[in-house]
């Protein structure tokens, strides 16, 4: 029986089709390379599926020389196939966000070299003054990220603030030589604004209440006062407010941010001017004061005020010209406008 079954298959490779013989032949050869494979088990690659996607194409009687997988392997295989090319044919063209124009991007990246302090929103106010209408996260994307984290924000107790509320504080400083000079610093709720400043080295109650009349030497007094418990605020000082109609609002123990506007502006001006600079002496803090103030109240954005400065900023309109960077507190910070 073994003979006549060799005889009838020889037979039929005699009449068989030479281009089926080879598709055949084909079929056994790959599979052959991959049993000589190192591994143990065959592994199939990619270069395999295709292959036998593409002699299923090609050869109706292609399972009949299919030792490695199933029939049904090589079709889902297909199927796979078909999914992806039409996933790819089908995919939208031109899909997400449009692009930022690389003019904006090289803007912000000089920005943010030139003011290593500055988050997104300081730079997005700039940007808005200059008539940009990229949004606040478009800039923090094309930010150059730093190594520092980012800077912490500050909660106010004050639900309500009135115009004529102002709160007040001290902070030290030291010299190149190592004394210790104290700043007083008056600060405007309304518009944020820093109203009165001085530095000495001893201060006393006296000379802080003679600092609220040079504040408000008028008419102007307001209505609150913030400030701390500290000992300066003597029984002289609590007289003297008294005696100009303001009502003196003490915070309670170990509450800084119950005086938040008066903390916030004095953290600034650390962290944006003192931290950058040694103090020689009273008459130099006092000048980098002076440069420092009028930054931060002609050209300095804050969030509470729509990003503008105290003293607003004119809006100016795009194509007057190029943007260029005027320096301010000595290089340390700067203004950005359009030439004319």
């Amino acid at each position: 029986m073994s003979l006549l079954w060799m005889a009838l298959l020889s037979l039929r490779n005699v009449f068989r089709n030479h281009g089926e013989l080879a598709l055949e032949n084909l079929a056994l050869r790959q599979q052959l390379a991959v049993f000589h494979s190192k591994k143990k088990r065959p592994r199939i690659r990619q270069m395999d599926r295709i292959f036998w996607v593409w002699l299923s194409r090609l050869w109706s009687n292609w399972h009949s020389a299919l030792l490695v997988v199933q029939p049904e392997t090589v079709v889902r295989w297909h199927k796979q196939g078909f999914k992806l090319y039409w996933r790819w044919k089908s995919k939208a063209k031109g899909f997400g966000r449009p692009k930022v124009e690389i003019e904006i991007r090289k803007l912000i990246h000089r920005m943010c070299r030139e003011n290593p302090s500055w988050g997104a929103p300081r730079i997005h106010s700039e940007l808005c003054l200059l008539r940009y209408d990229e949004s606040e996260t478009t800039v923090g994307k094309y930010m150059i990220r730093g190594r520092k984290p980012p800077s912490q924000t500050w909660r106010t107790f004050l639900e309500n603030h009135l115009p004529d509320t102002v709160g007040i504080d001290f902070f030290t400083m030291p010299t190149a030589t190592f004394r210790i000079l104290f700043t007083f610093v008056v600060l405007r709720h309304d518009q944020r604004r820093i109203v009165h400043f001085n530095v000495t080295e001893h201060p006393t109650a006296a000379w802080t209440a003679q600092q609220m009349i040079e504040a408000f030497p008028d008419d102007e007094a307001p209505r609150s006062l913030i400030r701390d418990r500290d000992g300066i605020y003597g029984h002289e000082f609590q007289t003297r407010v008294t005696n100009m109609g303001i009502e003196d609002v003490v915070c309670s123990r170990r509450s800084p941010w119950q005086n938040p506007y008066a903390e916030r502006a004095i953290g600034s001006i650390k962290c944006e001017c003192l931290r950058h600079v040694i103090i020689l002496n009273e008459r130099h803090l006092k000048r980098i004061l002076h440069s420092y103030l009028e930054y931060y109240h002609h050209s300095r954005t804050h969030l509470s005020l729509d990003r503008n400065a105290p003293v607003p900023r004119e809006v100016e309109p795009g194509g007057r010209g190029m943007v260029v960077a005027i320096p301010m507190v000595g290089g340390l910070h700067h203004r950005y406008r359009r030439a004319a």
